[in-house]
């Protein structure tokens, strides 16, 4: 939520470029904002659509659709709302090439990432088919003499989702599904950044027939968020972006009465104990630090070598970096793409400088990468020597960046992952069953993986940050989306005839 806004008479006068657009109450809405976002192919740099930053009327034109539109898909039965859901999973698939395309144009993310995105977003509608099942209550009989108490789930009521620029399709599927499944209407407010994607998602969802007002679209920046926190119809906000971001949605929200739920940003640690296995550990390290150019909340960024663990696994990481193959997002040969703009190739190629002027080691350094695009490209960078005080060890990059820190044993390295303002996700390298069994007890982190590089669980289990990673107590996918999007209702009857 950080792109610049510049305001554009004439936003279709320049040839090739998109001008996205709003769904709303079941249709597709030109904004009539004169303010608008450069959507940028981080692979070229050369402008790919602009995105209106919509204005008070028509942020408020689509919580009151989402509002009218309520009652009727409340009491739609939840068969028939996860039944749309199967509809929206094949069409998805049917048109993947069409989603995993826009992905990579607006988000530099490479096509076997982008594909992979999409894989991972049909495994969650998939899960979401399930969630009848979990929309059960409880009943118990003769709690006292001729009353029964039962529990049933009602939904929320208007959903706002925001989701950040990284994941474009996937950060919101599970909440978006889970959501509407539980009887929810919803208005999704994608990043300014890389809103293609949504326009092919809702070409599909046009073309399905789903009741208007049920699923909105409306684009914009930081104001259009702050409008569908403060609507009154709107009772819910789920959130993804940087920590900051989310601790201004959540206290905003929350000051406002809001049920909300807003996941922040990550400083992931994977540990690597002396008895890893050299290969596998150095894939997966590679694939974890590098895939996505970094920019993946579940990215490892530092490396926590215990002993002489470094020394031993170096080698393997700083070969398997050097064979990425760094190019445009589209090209089917690509590994490691562009970041997402010129802003954030500056910031990230700021600190590693800093870095050395602190007194880490440049082992590998990416800022001078040989390309033939002219977009925002950063090669593989390996930063050792780094103490835990360092800003490379403690702020969110989110780029291609890997720092090392050595440490004694593994009490240290809990220790310092445990000292990290965030608590999204760590990874153990090890073949020890107590070494796991220790780190998996003390580490205070929501999601923890052993040999796996990348530790986001699948979709029917939650997707759990702690500390600034999450902000909010009930974290997204499976059961605890239907926790979030459901109220619970407990009625006490006796019968007196």
């Amino acid at each position: 939520m950080t792109a610049n806004a510049s305001t554009i008479s004439t936003p279709t006068s320049e040839e090739g470029v998109q001008v996205v657009a709003n769904y709303v109450g079941g249709a597709w809405k030109e904004s009539t904002s004169t303010t608008f976002f450069d959507v940028v192919d981080p692979s070229s740099g050369r402008m790919a659509a602009v995105v209106p930053d919509s204005t008070q009327a028509e942020v408020d034109e689509a919580v009151a659709a989402a509002a009218s539109a309520l009652p009727g898909w409340r009491a739609t039965p939840a068969t028939a709302r996860a039944e749309f859901i199967l509809r929206y999973r094949m069409e998805v698939e049917r048109r993947i090439d069409d989603i995993v395309a826009a992905i990579s144009r607006d988000a530099g993310k490479a096509t076997a990432d982008a594909r992979a995105e999409v894989l991972r977003s049909i495994s969650a509608l998939d899960n979401a088919l399930s969630l009848p099942m979990t929309l059960r209550g409880h009943i118990v009989e003769q709690v006292a003499t001729s009353v029964d108490t039962e529990m049933v789930r009602q939904p929320v009521g208007v959903c706002a989702m925001i989701s950040p620029f990284n994941f474009p399709m996937f950060s919101s599927v599970a909440q978006q599904s889970t959501a509407l499944v539980c009887g929810n209407t919803l208005i999704w407010k994608p990043s300014e950044q890389t809103p293609l994607a949504n326009q092919v998602l809702f070409d599909i969802i046009d073309s399905l027939g789903l009741p208007p007002g049920v699923w909105n679209l409306v684009n914009g920046g930081r104001d259009v968020v702050n409008m569908l926190i403060d609507a009154p119809e709107v009772a819910a906000i789920s959130s993804v972006s940087s920590a900051p971001a989310a601790r201004a949605i959540y206290a905003r929200a929350a000051g406002r009465g809001k049920r909300v739920q807003a996941l922040g940003g990550a400083k992931n640690h994977m540990v690597v104990m002396p008895d890893a296995v050299i290969d596998g550990t150095a894939t997966q390290i590679v694939q974890s630090g590098f895939g996505f150019a970094g920019q993946r909340c579940m990215a490892g960024s530092v490396i926590v070598a215990v002993g002489d663990a470094w020394a031993r696994v170096k080698p393997e990481v700083v070969k398997r970096a050097a064979a990425l193959n760094l190019g445009a997002a589209a090209k089917p040969d690509t590994d490691l793409g562009p970041v997402i703009s010129a802003a954030s190739l500056q910031r990230i190629s700021t600190a590693i400088g800093h870095a050395a002027e602190e007194g880490a080691t440049i082992a590998v350094d990416g800022r001078d990468p040989h390309v033939d695009e002219a977009g925002y490209f950063l090669a593989p960078t390996i930063v050792e020597d780094v103490t835990s005080d360092m800003a490379i060890a403690t702020e969110e990059l989110f780029g291609p960046v890997l720092a090392v820190i050595e440490v004694a044993d593994l009490d240290e390295a809990i220790a310092l992952i445990n000292a990290s303002e965030y608590g999204n996700g760590t990874t153990i390298f090890t073949e020890s069953g107590a070494a796991v069994r220790k780190f998996r007890a003390e580490v205070e982190v929501g999601m923890i993986g052993v040999n796996v590089g990348v530790a986001a669980p699948a979709a029917m289990f939650p997707f759990s940050g702690w500390k600034s990673s999450l902000c909010g107590d009930i974290p997204i996918q499976a059961e605890s989306g239907v926790d979030f999007f459901t109220r619970r209702k407990v009625v006490t009857t006796r019968w007196l005839s």
